[in-house]
């Protein structure tokens, strides 16, 4: 932490106005059935009594959200009838898609986008100024968030938010708020599960940093309000004998181990192996029954991240909170069951908090937005979105490089031209390379390797599998974009687990 007073607020209001803007430019995109989901959550919340909250089935798209996020749809239903009856109505309300509609439910999102923003003023109220402009850039002008926020549709932005609020007070050592946060988020969206066993490690050890007496306070504190939230969220729905539903809606096991879109995890590699197997066996004349290339829901499953919970044990460090649970995220997205691909911005959001820390974090984070945003390509499948998303992942690329060379670049210069580099009569050539070895951000031949293999898996999903292959084998090009985003994703939790452990050692 520096003396440098950190940017001014001003500066943070002009990066949401840019941001706010390009949303509203979004406002006549493509939208996906969750934007159905949502609307007809409004009208569910709105029209029907609690009890029958998680047991109406008026709708495929049924609430699957825990009671947090119900009361927060209820919230936005007495704006929703304000504006328009109709999006609230439980039958006449379905699948509209009236411009009322579009607009409320598009300005709710940029709205409760709030969160985030606040979220990030906190965490870099006291950083370096450049650093925390950069961190600005990364989090609020997000391609993946507009992609899947504003595109898309959903509340990503507004829940990250939440989980940033947590990070930021954890990082102050403030865990009795870090703590009441992450519970809050969890009553919001169970997906966030993934990095509990990091939170109560982590939260535990801390709590005992002193004497037995005191530890013991603590922890009652932090105990009595987790229960204080989750008797908020889920008492009613006990007192209706709904909790069984509640928990039968919320992970519902049948939807199958991957998602519609493969996300590019561990598992995509046994979907390739899977489908390559029984066209094989077809072709041998076995009767064996091709899967079907889609699925459909939405559940992501724990996963213990043994390595890092060691670590949060031994040395609970606060400005290491970020990273533990972004390689918790990380570990949860690889091996989980039924994994959105859109659940990358769980660790990627977090992982821009420590990106302007060290130049290795710098360049592992210009790899893995990258991989991230690009994976997310097949969200938006309609031509008339295809334009929007290839420019913002290439915006996103300039704004990082340029971003991490000026952090970067600049301290190494500052380290090369320092009084004690320029001993004797070393000369100025000497310097320069100083200056070369000194850890500006470059891009390495392995880094342009694999982005250029991105370019080239992309040119044959749009141009050459349709020319050459027609509409034979259709899951081609999304399998190549999930097996190879994978590899990626992969090294990158490698890469974060290496990282964890030399912080820590």
């Amino acid at each position: 932490m520096t003396n440098t007073p950190p940017p001014p607020v001003s500066e943070l209001r002009w990066h949401v106005a840019v941001a706010t803007c390009l949303k509203l430019l979004l406002i006549p995109s493509y939208r996906s059935t969750d934007f159905e989901v949502h609307r007809h959550w409004l009208a569910l919340t709105h029209s029907l009594p609690l009890s029958r909250w998680y047991t109406d089935e008026t709708s495929p798209w049924t609430l699957d959200y825990p009671p947090f996020f119900a009361f927060f749809e209820l919230l936005l239903s007495y704006a929703a009838r304000a504006v328009d009856p109709v999006i609230v109505h439980l039958h006449r309300g379905l699948n509209c898609r009236s411009d009322s509609v579009v607009l409320f439910q598009r300005i709710t999102v940029i709205a409760a986008d709030s969160c985030l923003f606040y979220a990030v003023y906190r965490l870099t109220r006291k950083c370096e100024p450049r650093k925390g402009r950069l961190i600005w850039a990364l989090v609020i002008w997000s391609p993946m968030l507009l992609i899947v926020d504003h595109v898309h549709f959903q509340y990503n932005g507004f829940l990250l938010g939440i989980l940033l609020l947590s990070i930021s007070y954890l990082s102050e050592g403030k865990d009795l708020a870090g703590g009441c946060l992450f519970a809050i988020l969890l009553c919001f969206k169970h997906l966030f599960a993934v990095a509990a066993p990091v939170y109560f490690v982590y939260l535990l050890r801390r709590c005992f940093r002193g004497t037995f007496v005191r530890g013991f306070g603590r922890l009652s504190a932090l105990g009595v309000a987790v229960i204080a939230i989750f008797a908020a969220a889920y008492g009613p729905f006990i007192y209706h004998g709904q909790m069984q539903q509640v928990i039968r809606r919320m992970f519902p096991f049948g939807r199958g181990l991957c998602h519609a879109y493969w996300a590019p995890n561990m598992w995509v590699f046994y979907i390739v192996m899977d489908k390559v197997l029984s066209f094989v066996l077809r072709r041998l004349g076995f009767d064996i029954q091709m899967p079907a290339a889609s699925f459909t829901g939405g559940l992501v499953g724990n996963s213990s991240p043994f390595a890092v919970l060691p670590q949060a044990w031994r040395n609970p460090q606060p400005k290491d909170a970020a990273r533990w649970i972004a390689y918790a995220y990380t570990s949860g997205f690889l091996f989980g069951w039924h994994v959105h691909e859109k659940a990358s911005l769980h660790f990627v959001i977090p992982l821009a908090l420590t990106a302007v820390q060290s130049l290795g974090d710098a360049k592992h984070y210009f790899w893995l937005s990258i991989v991230s945003c690009y994976s997310l390509f097949p969200l938006l499948y309609e031509a008339q979105e295809y334009p929007i998303k290839v420019l913002l992942l290439l915006l996103h690329c300039m704004a990082m490089f340029l971003g991490f060379s000026a952090l970067f670049n600049e301290s190494a210069r500052a380290k090369a031209t320092a009084p004690e580099s320029r001993k004797g009569d070393q000369s100025g050539e000497k310097r320069s390379s100083s200056l070369a070895k000194g850890g500006g951000f470059t891009i390495g031949w392995i880094t342009r390797c694999y982005l250029f293999g991105i370019l080239l898996v992309e040119l044959w999903g749009q141009f050459l599998h349709p020319y050459i292959l027609g509409n034979k084998l259709p899951f081609v090009p999304l399998m190549m974009i999930s097996v190879y985003c994978a590899f990626g994703i992969m090294y990158s939790w490698i890469w974060q687990l290496r990282s964890i452990v030399r912080c820590s050692s």
